[in-house]
């Protein structure tokens, strides 16, 4: 049975080699695209060497690059939201903030997918540290000069979030060219916990540069913080195109292109359930937690801010740096489409516990394991998408995916937050989370019998000869 996506038909011969994606054409709406390949990788992945993507130097200092980048990127949160805080008291814009960092993964990662397809993946991502580095430079004059009005801040908060829409599918195909498709699963794992621990250091290193050096020369020395990733970016070899998809023909983005893209995942019962399993999850839970947290840490009966409360805050990506660790080291989940759905499950289910929770300690535990469980589906979902995507079309694939794991964030504020205030913020994050477990039971069911109807309908691939 293959292990990426659970179909029985997708075994591969014994002595089956990958050959050059130019020698596997593919037909619009195929789903068999390198089936045998994405099933050798996972199995090779899944239970080859513990942390087995830290073997290669280059990898290395890419998930470092990553980490620092992400934790870039929350330091100007904490920064610039405090300023605005300040100076303008407005909960509008405060929400316009969250909307505008996921709203344009929800509108563009298609279209940032084709362009990582079609150009160096290096320049992409340096494009977008630079949009990010701008950002950070233009918040320190505009506080310098006492300036900052609130247009000021719409431009800038809308530019930030365009370089993470731009900067995910290039950095997603970047991965699988340092690594190639034997490691990929532990490199999507890690590059996943990377990325946590760069979530769960901004707010400590955003705070410090706070009050160490004020709210200016903060944010303006946040921009250094960038620049290892974009200098490294330079001189590494890799391009994001030098594997199965040197030489194939990329051609340029249309919105039929984009339509077409969409029904091909559409196709593939493991692919359109990893990309829907990203979406719900984005959509019921997603970013809604940390602008609530202040509520849920009253209703446990902390009212000032301090260690306990951010320990509550810092939980979560504690817990997926932590959980992180732990499957690498371990390989205590095989990366396929039902440990995918079980994780998210799980995940739902230690949500549940937290919102009817009133107890601090368990609070926390739930936080803990929900940011394990949810690492781990985040990460197998990854995986799957770049494994089984045709390769010519890999970016765009992983553009679908990330509009629907990232865009769809920007509704958790209605899910959670908009109908917390009519029910009770507890209830509405139970009442998402339950939604979200029955639609993920749906999806499990869905692709287990997907799998069963392409039994019979394909021939195990082996050698005639």
């Amino acid at each position: 049975m293959c292990a990426a996506c659970g179909i029985a038909t997708h075994i591969p011969d014994p002595g089956f080699e990958e050959r050059p994606s130019a020698a596997q054409p593919t037909t619009a709406g195929s789903t068999s695209t390198s089936t045998a390949a994405p099933a050798a990788a996972v199995k090779a992945g899944a239970g080859g060497m513990k942390f087995a993507a830290l073997r290669n130097p280059d990898c290395r200092f890419y998930l470092f690059g990553t980490m620092l980048s992400m934790m870039a990127d929350n330091v100007e949160h904490v920064i610039s939201y405090w300023v605005l805080y300040q100076k303008f008291h407005s909960p509008a814009l405060a929400g316009f903030a969250v909307i505008s960092h996921w709203v344009p993964s929800l509108l563009f990662s298609v279209y940032f997918g084709s362009l990582a397809d079609r150009h160096d993946c290096r320049k992409v991502i340096q494009v977008a540290q630079v949009m990010y580095m701008g950002v950070s430079a233009a918040w320190g004059y505009l506080f310098w000069t006492d300036s900052l009005e609130i247009w000021h801040a719409v431009i800038l908060l809308i530019v930030h979030g365009m370089a993470g829409a731009l900067w995910s599918p290039a950095e997603q195909l970047m991965l699988h060219d340092i690594v190639g498709r034997e490691t990929l699963p532990s490199a999507v794992r890690l590059n996943s916990t990377s990325r946590s621990l760069g979530i769960l250091c901004g707010p400590a290193v955003g705070s410090a540069l706070l009050l160490g050096l004020g709210e200016t020369w903060g944010i303006w020395a946040n921009v250094l913080i960038y620049l290892p990733l974009t200098i490294w970016l330079v001189v590494m070899p890799y391009t994001g195109h030098l594997r199965d998809t040197a030489g194939v023909r990329r051609p340029p983005m249309t919105f039929a292109d984009a339509v077409r893209v969409l029904r091909e995942v559409a196709d593939n019962p493991t692919l359109i359930s990893m990309v829907a399993l990203g979406g719900v999850s984005s959509l019921f839970i997603g970013a809604a937690l940390g602008p609530q947290m202040p509520e849920f840490a009253s209703g446990l009966g902390i009212n000032e801010a301090g260690l306990v409360y951010g320990a509550l805050l810092a939980a979560n990506a504690a817990g997926a740096v932590f959980g992180g660790l732990i499957l690498e080291g371990t390989g205590l989940l095989r990366p396929n489409a039902r440990a995918a759905m079980v994780s998210t499950i799980l995940y739902s289910i230690c949500m549940i516990g937290f919102a009817l929770s009133y107890s601090y300690p368990f609070s926390l535990v739930l936080l803990v394991l929900a940011g394990m469980t949810n690492l781990a589906s985040q990460s197998i979902a990854q995986t799957l998408v770049q494994l089984l995507a045709p390769p010519e079309k890999r970016g765009r694939v992983i553009g679908v995916y990330n509009m629907s794991s990232s865009g769809l964030r920007a509704g958790s504020g209605v899910t959670v937050g908009v109908l917390g205030g009519f029910i009770g913020i507890h209830l509405s994050l139970a009442t998402s989370a339950v939604v979200l477990c029955l639609i993920t039971m749906f999806l499990l069911v869905y692709t287990a019998r997907a799998a069963s109807r392409m039994r019979p309908a394909t021939v195990p691939l082996r050698s005639t000869s």
